[in-house]
Parts: C-alpha cells; sequence; structure tokens
C-alpha cells in the first residue's frame, strides 16, 4: 500500500487529502461481515492490497433499521448477517477487532444506511471510530417511510454528537450519501444538488470534515460533467471546510459476467481519477450474484487502482448544463429557511426537490428522467423543480414501463455485451477466497 506523511492522529478526511495531494486515488470496500475475526481479516486484506486503501466496516440490514432483536436472535442462533452488528457486538468487541488494524495511515469508516443512526453513531464513537456516512434526505426516502422531519432531527443530533468528539488530535468525518439517490436513473443534477445541500446540513451542525458524494451513471462523459460540477458548487458553497469528492461504482443493476462487471469498474476509476475526485468505492465480479468474498473485493480495489494509474485530471468534454441545474436546485433551497434541515422539509414538501422513482410520502413524484438514444439521462418532466428555462423537455413521454425496465438493464447490457459467450459466476456461498 502507498504511504503517505500524516500526523500521528490524522482523521479519516486528513488521510484521503494527502493522498490526493500526492496524485493518488484512494479506493475502499463495501466490506461488512458479521464474524469479528472475519471482518478483522477483511480490513487487513483491504489495508494490504496492492492500491491506496482505506477500511469499510459495512453494517447488517437488522442493524440499519434498528431491529436489535433481531440481530441478537440472529446471533444466538448462530446465523449470519449481511454485515457487521456494531451496536449489537458492543464496544469492546469492536474495539479488540480494530486494535493492530486501524492506524493514522489505514483509518476505517462505517457504513449503515439507516435514517436513524444515533445508537449507530454513539457506538462508533465508543469504538474509536470517528468516520461515517449518509444523510437526512439520502437514508430516509430511499430506505425508510420514516417523516423526513424525523430523519432531519436525527441527523442534526448525530452531527452534533459527532462535532462534539472534535479534539486536537481527532477531526469527525461525515460523508454525504446524496449523490447516489436511488442508485439509478435519477439526472446528475439532483444528484450533485442533494449532495451539496446534505454537505451543509453537516456543515450547519458543526462538522468540518465532509465528502460529497456522486454515483456513477449510465453515461461516462455525464458523470464527469457531474463530478465537475458537484466539485465547483462545493467549493463555492462550503469554503470553510476540509472536503473531497467521492464516486461510487454504478449502483443499479451490475453486469452478470466477470468480465463485464470488471469493464465497469474500471470506467468508474477513470471517471474518478479524470474528474479530481479524491476516493472510490469499488464494486466487486460478485455483486450480481451473492455478497462478495474478501479475495474478491481485494481483486476490486487492485483492478480499480490499476485503471486510474496513470490517467490524468481533465474538463469535461462538454458543457451541458449541469452545473447551472444543480446550482439552481441548491439556490432555491437555501432561500427556503436559514435552517438547511428545515429548507430540505420545505423544498421536498413544495416538489421544489424531487426524486423520480422514489416511492416515499415526502416525495412528490411529478419529476421523471429518461435516457436519450446516446445513454445520458436527461429530464422528460421537471414538475415544480425550479429548471424553468433550463432544460429542454421532451414533446411526448418517454419512458414507458416497458421502458423502464429497459432502462433499468441498459449498464448491465452495455457491458455484459461486449462479451458475449463470457460464463457467468456460479451462485456459491462466501468465502475467504
Amino acid at each position: 500500500m502507498t504511504t503517505a506523511v500524516v500526523r500521528a492522529a490524522a482523521s479519516f478526511g486528513e488521510v484521503v487529502a494527502a493522498r490526493r495531494a500526492a496524485g493518488e486515488l484512494v479506493v475502499q470496500p463495501r466490506m461488512g461481515f458479521a464474524d469479528p475475526a472475519l471482518m478483522r481479516q477483511g480490513l487487513l486484506a483491504t489495508r494490504d492490497a496492492a492500491a491506496t486503501t482505506v477500511g469499510t466496516i459495512t453494517l447488517d440490514s437488522y442493524t440499519r433499521l434498528g431491529d436489535h432483536e433481531a440481530v441478537r436472535r440472529a446471533l444466538a442462533a448462530g446465523a449470519d448477517l449481511n454485515g457487521y452488528p456494531l451496536v449489537d457486538r458492543g464496544a469492546a468487541v469492536t474495539a479488540a477487532m480494530l486494535d493492530g488494524v486501524m492506524s493514522p495511515r489505514f483509518p476505517v469508516q462505517v457504513r449503515h444506511g439507516s435514517a436513524d443512526p444515533r445508537r449507530i453513531v454513539r457506538t462508533l464513537l465508543d469504538c474509536g471510530l470517528h468516520a461515517t456516512e449518509g444523510g437526512p434526505v439520502s437514508y430516509c426516502l430511499p430506505y425508510s417511510r420514516m417523516p423526513l422531519a424525523v430523519a432531519v432531527d436525527h441527523w442534526r443530533h448525530c452531527c452534533e454528537m459527532l462535532a462534539a468528539a472534535r479534539t486536537g488530535e481527532v477531526e469527525p468525518h461525515l460523508e454525504t450519501f446524496g449523490g447516489c439517490m436511488m442508485g439509478q436513473l435519477c439526472p446528475p443534477a439532483m444528484l450533485v444538488a442533494l449532495s451539496v445541500l446534505e454537505g451543509l446540513f453537516f456543515r450547519q451542525h458543526g462538522i468540518r470534515c465532509i465528502s460529497f458524494s456522486y454515483a456513477q451513471q449510465t453515461h461516462a462523459g455525464q458523470d464527469e460533467e457531474a463530478v465537475t460540477a458537484l466539485g465547483e458548487l462545493v467549493r463555492r458553497h462550503v469554503p470553510d471546510a476540509r472536503t473531497h469528492i467521492v464516486v461510487y461504482t454504478y449502483m443499479g443493476v451490475y453486469p452478470r459476467t466477470p468480465a463485464g462487471a470488471r469493464r465497469l469498474l474500471a470506467e468508474s476509476a477513470r471517471i474518478a481519477a479524470r474528474s479530481g475526485a479524491a476516493r472510490l468505492i469499488v464494486k466487486t465480479t460478485a455483486e450480481a450474484h451473492r455478497i462478495p468474498t474478501v479475495g474478491e473485493n481485494v481483486a476490486a480495489l487492485e483492478l480499480a487502482a490499476r485503471a486510474a494509474r496513470g490517467v490524468a485530471r481533465r474538463a469535461p468534454v462538454a458543457d451541458t448544463g449541469i452545473y447551472r441545474q444543480a446550482k439552481a436546485l441548491v439556490d432555491n433551497v437555501l432561500t427556503l429557511d436559514a435552517d438547511v434541515g428545515r429548507a430540505l422539509v420545505a423544498a421536498f414538501a413544495s416538489g421544489y426537490l424531487d426524486v423520480p422513482f422514489c416511492l416515499h410520502p415526502d416525495n412528490a413524484g411529478r419529476a421523471r428522467g429518461y435516457l436519450d438514444p446516446a445513454g445520458r439521462l436527461e429530464w422528460e418532466r421537471i414538475g415544480a423543480l425550479p429548471l424553468g428555462g433550463l432544460v429542454e423537455l421532451p414533446a411526448a413521454a418517454r419512458m414507458t414501463a416497458a421502458g423502464l425496465l429497459d432502462a433499468l438493464r441498459f449498464v448491465e447490457r452495455k457491458f455484459d455485451g461486449a462479451f458475449d459467450g463470457a460464463a457467468t459466476l456460479e451462485h456459491s456461498p462466501r468465502s475467504l477466497t
């Protein structure tokens, strides 16, 4: 693993910034295992991979939902979970698991997916961890039926807990998940705007080290334009915080062939490098079939690092107005209330923010996107979004029910199609190799 000069108790954000300044793309898995010994093994393998890495502890879905009774039943029965049960393992077990693994050169982030992460945040702080991710919108609307106003209150409390943990040696870190809303088929300007707004919410409630997310979509050129726009808006709105951009490898229907999956991952790494992102969250060749093994995670990290190596940052090939659209969305929300949380709630109530294909009761559901013939995500209708004059809408509906299903598989077909005859992965159980 490439090393960087960082101070003895450097934070997650400081480590990433140092490596970005050295011209390195930091790559990170989504890895999470219920067994502490296996979780430790996964972290050690990530640390020792032939790549510039940071660690991940991804939590199980019961913990994400706050169903701790279900976690305890599963652990008592010896049943497996789809992630690490941080709260119910307890701080002592987790601290022991991290001992000798986490270091100033190898920080670890907790990833969870919870609309109410208060117990998660309290526990991770008790374990000596200080980095996590999510947001009041991005971990509420796709994953829960919780009222948005309630999620905003929960996330305000979590920001304040993290900010209170700041010391002269530790700077807590929060990553917005807003740039990943629904995983797919959301036009990039909305993803950029939500990422910026969640970061502003974090900053307003005391967080000074923030990363801003964007998930790879369906067109590389459009993604590079979107990540560039995100960086410009972050510099404009959050000049007083330590910030960086994190790109997620595609989160929708994944290629089923190993070759197609590798090709998609490599493209996401090049998008991140060309657009100046500091960090990439990878996916593996197993994504379409099962939970990846430690070995598959390491292979993905190393492939992404190779794909990004030597790729120079460049300006977007085209300007299709993503920055102007995202800026209009952000600026409009910020006129609604001086408190960013209340402004977010008001914006969704009025339809000024509206996520396509999101079924949460607090989402208006009047905006729609579609894929154009080149594979770019465009607006089909904008509802009450303040984008009039900034987008050209089609004269007739483009996204039928059949078209939606077709669009959901666009990336899968695109990347698998170049590898006709390639063998698909076997549906094998999780193992260490």
